[in-house]
C-alpha cells in the first residue's frame, strides 16, 4: 500500500513530455487547420453562445490571443498542454484503482501512443479540452466509489458544468453516470441531497448558454441533426467500434478491452464498476445513431487505467513481461506521422502507402491524398492571395462598397487571418450566419465557393459573372483546391432577406 501513495514515477511526467513535445515540434510543419481559423474569428465575437458549441474554448482562446498573439504556437500551446494533462490525469486513474507504479506508467504509455488523442490535441479545440474535463470527472467518479464520500458529487458537478460549457458532449457522460447510479451501489448517495446539488451545479454553470440558445431559436440543434443528416459518414455499430480499434490504436486494444472486463468482472475490479458502465452506455448511445468514431475517445482513459493494473496484476510473478509489454507499446509511436504532421506531405503518403494504409474520411466529402485533418491545413494563403486580386481589379468606387461573402466558415475564417487589406469576409455558415452581412449594401459581392449558375443566386441579384477559379494546394481537400469565384452585382431583394435564404447550419 505504501508504494500506491508514492508520487508518480518519472516515466509518467516523461511519456507526457514526449506527448507535448511531438505537437510543439512538428506545428510548424503544415498551416493552420480549417476550424483554427474559425475559432479565431469566434473570439473576435465574444458570446454565450454558437452555432456548432459553447463559450467556453473560445472565450479562453480569446484571453490566450490578447496575451501571445495568433501564431500557431500561441494557439496551440493549450492543447498541446491538455494532451500532456491526459497522460498524467490517467497514470492517477490507476493510482486511485489500486496500480502500482507499473501499472501507472503502462497507462501513461497507453495514452501518449494513442492516434486519437495526438490528433485531438494537436490543434486548437474545444475537443482537447473536452478529454480534459471527462478524465477529471472518471478521476472523481473513482474516488467516488473508492471513499463513498457523496460529498464529491458536488466537485463532480463543478467539473461537468465547466465541460458542458466546453462542449455539449459532456452529456454522453451524464447520462452514462446516471446508468451507473441506478446500476451500482452508488444509488444510496440518491438518499443524500448531494447528487441532486452537484446537477444543480451543473445546470447553474451551464444556463447562460441555454439562455442563449433560447434566445438564438436554438441553433445548437438545428446544426445537429443537420450534420447527421448530411455530414457525418454513416457507420454501422460495428464500423464503429472497428473504428476504435483502429483510432486508439491496435497495439492498445487489449489494454482497454481487458480494463473493460476488469472493471465489470474482475475480483478486485468490479468494485470500480462505474466507469466501465459509463463506457458501455455512450458507447451504445453513439454506435446506434449516426455519430463520429472521435466522440467517444474521451471515455477510454478509466479503461487503459483498469487494463494496465490488471496486466500489473497477471505479470507479478513475471518480472521479464513487463519491460517487453512496455517496449511493445512504445512502438506505438509508430502511427503518430497519422496524427500529427512529423512528415512531409509527401513522405507522409509514402509512408501510408508502404503500410497499405488508405484515408478515411467521418464526413460525406471526397478525400485526396491527405486524411481530412491533415488536408485542411493547406490551400488557404492561396486562396487569400486570389481573392485579393479580385478585390484589386474592381473599379474603385465598387471597391468602397464591395462585400466578401464565402460558402464556408474555413474560407472567411481564412480571409480574416491571411487577407490583409480586404474587407471582412462574411458567410452565411454556421456562427458566421449569427454576425450577419457586414458593412456594405450588397450591391456588389465578390462570392467565393458558390456555382455561378446556381438559381438561387440568379433569383437574388441582377447579374453574376464567373471570373476565375481559385487555384489552391494539390494537398487540400478536394472542394477546396478549385473554389470558384463571381461577381454579384443589383440585389433583387433586401440585403436582409437575401441573407436569410443562404443560411446553413452543418
Amino acid at each position: 500500500m505504501k508504494e500506491n501513495a508514492d508520487r508518480l514515477s518519472p516515466f509518467v511526467y516523461a511519456f507526457a513530455l514526449v506527448h507535448f513535445l511531438l505537437h510543439v515540434l512538428t506545428q510548424g510543419n503544415y498551416g493552420i487547420f480549417r476550424d483554427e481559423l474559425y475559432y479565431l474569428a469566434c473570439a473576435d465575437h465574444l458570446a454565450w453562445g454558437y452555432v456548432d458549441q459553447p463559450p467556453l474554448s473560445i472565450a479562453v482562446l480569446a484571453a490566450l490571443t490578447a496575451v501571445a498573439g495568433e501564431s500557431l504556437a500561441a494557439i496551440r500551446l493549450l492543447p498541446s498542454l491538455a494532451g500532456a494533462a491526459l497522460v498524467v490525469l490517467t497514470a492517477l486513474m490507476a493510482r486511485e484503482l489500486g496500480g502500482r507504479r507499473w501499472a501507472q506508467v503502462l497507462a501513461a504509455l497507453a495514452v501518449a501512443v494513442t492516434p486519437e488523442y495526438l490528433g485531438l490535441t494537436g490543434i486548437y479545440s474545444m475537443n482537447a479540452i473536452d478529454l480534459v474535463f471527462w478524465a477529471l470527472a472518471a478521476l472523481v467518479l473513482i474516488r467516488l466509489v473508492k471513499t463513498d464520500e457523496p460529498r464529491l458529487w458536488l466537485a463532480f458537478g463543478a467539473v461537468a458544468g465547466l465541460g458542458l460549457l466546453n462542449k455539449v458532449s459532456i452529456l454522453f457522460l451524464g447520462f452514462g453516470v446516471a446508468v451507473a447510479l441506478v446500476l451500482t451501489p452508488l444509488r444510496r448517495h440518491l438518499r443524500t441531497p448531494y447528487p441532486w446539488l452537484g446537477g444543480l451545479l451543473a445546470l447553474a454553470l451551464f444556463s447562460p448558454h441555454l439562455v442563449w440558445q433560447v434566445r438564438n431559436d436554438w441553433p445548437t440543434l438545428e446544426f445537429m441533426e443537420n450534420a447527421s443528416r448530411y455530414k457525418i459518414a454513416d457507420l454501422s455499430p460495428l464500423e464503429f467500434f472497428v473504428a476504435q480499434v483502429m483510432n486508439m490504436h491496435p497495439l492498445n486494444f487489449p489494454i482497454w478491452l481487458g480494463g473493460l472486463a476488469w472493471l465489470l468482472f474482475g475480483r478486485e475490479g468490479r468494485r470500480f464498476r462505474a466507469p466501465a458502465i459509463v463506457f458501455l452506455a455512450v458507447f451504445t448511445v453513439l454506435a446506434v445513431q449516426n455519430s463520429k468514431p472521435y466522440y467517444l475517445a474521451a471515455a477510454f482513459p478509466p479503461l487503459f487505467a483498469g487494463g494496465a493494473l490488471a496486466i500489473e496484476r497477471l505479470t507479478e510473478r513475471r518480472a521479464w513481461a513487463r519491460p517487453a509489454a512496455a517496449g511493445v507499446l512504445a512502438f506505438g509511436w509508430a502511427l503518430a506521422p497519422f496524427a500529427v504532421p512529423v512528415l512531409t506531405p509527401e513522405g507522409f503518403v509514402a509512408y501510408q502507402r508502404a503500410l497499405g494504409v488508405e484515408p478515411r474520411n467521418a464526413e460525406n466529402s471526397a478525400l485526396g491524398p491527405l486524411p481530412q485533418h491533415f488536408a485542411d491545413r493547406f490551400g488557404w494563403t492561396e486562396l487569400a492571395r486570389v481573392v485579393a486580386e479580385v478585390y484589386a481589379s474592381l473599379p474603385e468606387d465598387e471597391r468602397r462598397d464591395a462585400m466578401i461573402v464565402t460558402s464556408n466558415y474555413g474560407q472567411a475564417g481564412a480571409l480574416r487571418y491571411f487577407g490583409r487589406g480586404l474587407p471582412p469576409a462574411a458567410s452565411q455558415h454556421n456562427s458566421f450566419y449569427l454576425w450577419g452581412p457586414g458593412p456594405g449594401s450588397g450591391e456588389v459581392v465578390i462570392l467565393i465557393g458558390e456555382d455561378p449558375d446556381d438559381e438561387g443566386l440568379l433569383a437574388t441579384f441582377e447579374s453574376v459573372t464567373f471570373v476565375r477559379y481559385a487555384e489552391t494546394s494539390p494537398w487540400a481537400m478536394p472542394y477546396e483546391r478549385r473554389a470558384p469565384i463571381s461577381i454579384c452585382r443589383g440585389l433583387k431583394v433586401p440585403l436582409e432577406e437575401a441573407w436569410r435564404r443562404g443560411k446553413h447550419y452543418i
